[in-house]
């Protein structure tokens, strides 16, 4: 088996890592898991981090989960968000789920030993009373602990409702329900996704007594300070009806050198030594935008 951590170290792609993370992976197949909000009906580029990070974790012989909240994209995670999310009907995040699960179909795969799986947390929450999940779940986690996170802190300020502070006890609660029936030992997500990763580890350990990890990877930004995954014309969708290939392909081949070094490591394959070729044959002719095209 390949070392997963070390992998993702050297493409820069960690950001937290929970101690005794690497050490669970190198003992055997693992299963690990990345949630995704179906809040559109196609991902973006900036999901594509995390998509590459379950291939990552697929071929490292582990068992990617991906889980699509269709419960949990009723609230919205407020994690990153200066306000409230608009609410989606459930036929829009119905929609929008089929749509993100065959996306994902397309870069994992799922047969084989370790072969991939596409869970709905909607199927676990869908029959949980309001008063049974504060009796069973809710008393777990203090409003202590959850007002230090940071996804909450950020919007004590400006206001915060009840729905969107519950938000890191639903996704707390997905991981125990995965930990118990999918066996999963991981969770990982964006840097902003610590503070309910974590609380859904508490969980594990709380109510299981078991022991659950956490990695988290660095939000991209560009060069120039804006936000990775959007253009002037808004986000850069994986779907050719909403982003067309040759808008698409323009994105990456105008990304800026910096840029476009940090790019070929995430969303490539290609190996350190390929790379690294790569960035030798840019340096000296950065006109013909080697890495750009590369990378797209």
């Amino acid at each position: 088996m390949k070392n997963f951590v070390e992998e993702l170290k050297w493409r820069g792609m960690v950001h937290d890592i929970m101690p005794g993370t690497e050490e669970l992976l190198n003992k055997g197949i693992t299963s690990g898991y990345i949630g995704f909000d179906p809040t559109a009906s196609s991902l973006t580029v900036g999901n594509l981090v995390q998509v590459m990070i379950l291939v990552h974790f697929q071929n490292a012989g582990h068992k990617p989960v991906a889980l699509v909240g269709g419960a949990t994209g009723m609230i919205g995670d407020p994690s990153g968000k200066s306000e409230e999310r608009k609410l989606l009907s459930e036929e829009t995040l119905t929609h929008n789920q089929n749509c993100v699960k065959k996306q994902l179909s397309k870069f994992l795969s799922f047969t084989g030993e370790n072969a991939a799986e596409v869970v709905n947390n909607y199927d676990w929450f869908k029959d949980f009373s309001f008063i049974g999940f504060l009796r069973d779940v809710g008393k777990h986690l203090t409003v202590n602990y959850m007002m230090s996170k940071e996804s909450v802190k950020k919007r004590l300020e400006t206001g915060i409702s009840f729905t969107e502070f519950s938000y890191q006890l639903l996704q707390g609660y997905d991981y125990l329900h995965l930990y118990k029936n999918k066996n999963c030992r991981l969770q990982m997500g964006g840097s902003d996704q610590w503070g309910n990763i974590t609380a859904g580890t508490e969980l594990v350990r709380r109510m299981e007594g078991g022991e659950a990890f956490a990695l988290t990877t660095p939000l991209l930004t560009k060069a120039d300070g804006t936000k990775f995954g959007k253009s002037e014309g808004g986000n850069i969708w994986l779907d050719p009806v909403m982003t067309s290939p040759y808008k698409f392909y323009q994105f990456w081949l105008n990304s800026a050198d910096d840029d476009a070094k940090k790019f070929i490591r995430i969303f490539t394959l290609k190996t350190k030594e390929e790379i690294e070729a790569l960035e030798k044959e840019h340096e000296t002719a950065p006109h013909l935008r080697v890495l750009q095209k590369s990378s797209g």
